[in-house]
């Protein structure tokens, strides 16, 4: 309130009660005001700086839970949104310490951008001065991953390398007892070249997918070009696309720009143009367009191929999954990729979501967290 105001409010309301309610009255605006200025105090010097430097998620909070400093961790992680803590569990978390007599430390499970994947969370509350709280933070989620990790590492492999080892391994027979007739030993050796390539590429993508849920999510954590990302992906399938005649129309906004690790998305992108190419008729095309809107980066990838039933598209992101086996085995399809697509958009706080329809071609939709919406979020 206007301390003027008071005043003249004051002078008026002595003269009716007298000096004693005056006296009263004055001291109820001097301690406002006392109030007001230790609400608004700045934070000690270099705390900011500090902050800027810090490679851990870090958050500072005023009485009112107003974020008012943060790391640069704890906004790519999400955690901070328009100066407001962005999860419910950190909000109880700043509350509690509010009643208790020491630091609190509480490990959360809490949502990973607007996705259905989750973050481990160690997090420590501490009062800060006199009247702030820092929120502490650790991201443990790789950790908790490990031993699923591990079993999966190893389900996946008796699961799916026994039948490329059974087969090299019968094709190799196969050419003893044929020594002696040049156009079986050509046949069954072109088929060993297949069951070689077929067995590198499942083991390539086994490691790839089991990399991903080791490194937990965004583990090297960059501002990334949409533009490098899309341009990348599409420069690794021109040969094939040229070899079917596909062309591959990339289309949409420029500049965009999210949090994450390069190679993980390049490599995502890559395995939706593989397949919208490897699904495609000739003489086809497949669109790859990027568009930004409500905080969210979005990279689709369109093709005209085979489509699939909704049955299928609901499956079509497990491991091994293959929505026509014959096919599949003809274009030397593992039923990783789309499994590897998954992970990665899922360690980048976002989702993929897929149309389709038999006879219509596929749509699969990469839906990120905007970098530009986090900066202006942190800079307010």
């Amino acid at each position: 309130m206007n301390t003027g105001l008071l005043i003249a409010l004051v002078a008026i309301v002595s003269i009716a009660v007298g000096a004693g309610v005056t006296f009263l009255i004055f001291t109820l605006i001097r301690r406002t005001e006392e109030s007001d200025r230790a609400l608004t105090a700045p934070l000690p010097g270099g705390v900011i700086e500090l902050l800027n430097v810090l490679e851990v998620p870090a958050i500072i909070l005023d009485p009112s839970q107003n974020v008012v400093a943060t790391s640069p961790g704890a906004v790519a992680l999400g955690l901070v949104n328009n100066d407001r803590l962005a999860r419910p569990e950190l909000i109880e978390l700043a509350d509690d310490l509010r009643d208790a007599p020491t630091d609190i430390s509480r490990d959360l499970e809490v949502a990973r951008g607007f996705g259905e994947a989750t973050m481990t969370l160690s997090a420590r509350a501490s009062r800060f001065g006199s009247k702030y709280t820092l929120l502490l933070i650790a991201d443990k989620t790789e950790f908790r991953r490990l031993e699923e990790v591990r079993r999966d590492f190893v389900a996946n492999i008796s699961h799916e390398l026994k039948t490329p080892i059974g087969a090299v391994s019968l094709l190799a027979e196969a050419l003893q007892e044929a020594a002696d007739d040049p156009e079986l030993v050509k046949k069954f050796a072109d088929r060993l070249s297949n069951e070689a390539a077929r067995l590198a590429r499942i083991t390539r993508e086994i490691i790839d997918l089991s990399r991903l849920q080791i490194e937990g999510a965004m583990s090297n954590n960059e501002l990334i070009s949409i533009d490098a990302v899309v341009a990348k992906a599409v420069d690794q399938n021109k040969v094939v696309a040229l070899a079917k005649a596909v062309d591959l129309a990339v289309g949409g906004i420029e500049h965009a720009h999210v949090y994450g690790n390069e190679t993980q998305l390049v490599m995502a992108v890559n395995n939706l143009i593989s397949n919208a190419v490897q699904y495609s008729p000739p003489a086809s095309r497949v669109g790859i367009g990027v568009a930004a809107r409500d905080g969210l980066v979005e990279i689709a990838v369109t093709d005209q191929g085979i489509g699939m039933t909704p049955e299928e598209s609901e499956r079509v992101f497990e491991r091994f999954y293959r929505t026509d086996q014959a096919r599949s085995r003809s274009t030397g399809g593992t039923g990783l990729g789309l499994s590897i697509v998954k992970h990665t958009v899922a360690n980048h706080g976002g989702e993929v979501k897929v149309w389709s329809r038999p006879g219509s071609g596929s749509t699969f939709t990469l839906r990120l967290p905007d970098a530009a919406n986090a900066s202006e979020e942190s800079d307010s």
